[in-house]
């Protein structure tokens, strides 16, 4: 019966690529443009790379572009980036570009994809796995799981990296600070936290803040700017796929040692 060929092959396939993923080289945790772009560079360089996002729809803020104008803007800066995903754009002025939100963020997923990278949706990752002082992979529930606060066990996937790309909130690096009483690669050594807007010093600094800020554990997109206290700049995009594509060579150098 076809009803029971349509399940079979849904579960059989799901739970194939659950086990071809258990064991990365990068768990990617949060699907903002950030962290999508980070996993297309690093997927088309062969490695296994694996993007966890807790909603439906993964993509970020970038949906919405500015209070739901599906729009956004990228500088001059970025648009190599534009290019390699095959975005539509327009040039406005000053080295600025305006491009459709909706597309912008279904060619990244889309790209993304079909360089190799595995998107998980509705997955929320509640801890990291810790071994000898570094971090070696994620814990990961069902987001309904943990939104109805039902006590039920996670699984584990270890990863050689984990990217912490979980934006405005920087979860992974507040939990590994937490949990482990380490110290964070910022000045404090802890999560500082974003600052208000200033849309020309946080596109730089989220580039400049984008690196390893535990052993194991690196950060990009805002996740970086709320960790190392720099401001916040809004529907400019720019900053966020250049954040994605340095912490993609970042790790690409160490993978390959």
């Amino acid at each position: 019966m076809i009803e029971t060929k349509v399940s079979q092959g849904i579960i059989s396939t799901y739970f194939d690529k659950m086990q071809r993923n258990l064991n990365l080289d990068v768990a990617i945790v949060g699907g903002g443009p950030s962290g999508i772009v980070a996993a297309y560079y690093l997927a088309k360089e062969g490695f296994k790379v694996a993007i966890f996002d807790r909603k439906l729809s993964p993509g970020g803020g970038m949906w919405g572009g500015a209070m739901m104008f599906n729009q956004i803007v990228v500088q001059q800066e970025a648009m190599d980036i534009v290019n390699d995903f095959a975005i539509t754009n327009e040039k406005l002025e000053n080295d600025l570009y305006t491009m459709d939100s909706v597309e912008s963020t279904a060619s990244l997923l889309y790209h993304a994809v079909h360089a190799g990278a595995t998107i998980f949706n509705c997955y929320s990752v509640e801890d990291v796995i810790f071994k000898n002082d570094v971090v070696a992979g994620v814990v990961v529930n069902w987001t309904p799981v943990l939104r109805e606060r039902l006590h039920v066990d996670p699984l584990n996937i270890l990863a050689k990296y984990v990217v912490d790309g979980t934006g405005h909130d920087s979860e992974i690096c507040c939990t590994v600070a937490r949990k482990n009483g380490v110290k964070l690669a910022t000045d404090t050594g802890g999560v500082i936290g974003e600052r208000s807007l200033d849309v020309q010093m946080g596109e730089d600094e989220v580039v400049n803040g984008t690196k390893e800020i535990y052993p194991g554990l690196f950060v990009c997109g805002m996740a970086a700017s709320a960790v190392s206290g720099t401001p916040r700049m809004g529907p400019i995009f720019g900053g966020m796929l250049m954040s994605g594509k340095k912490v993609a060579e970042l790790i690409a150098a160490k993978l390959r040692g």
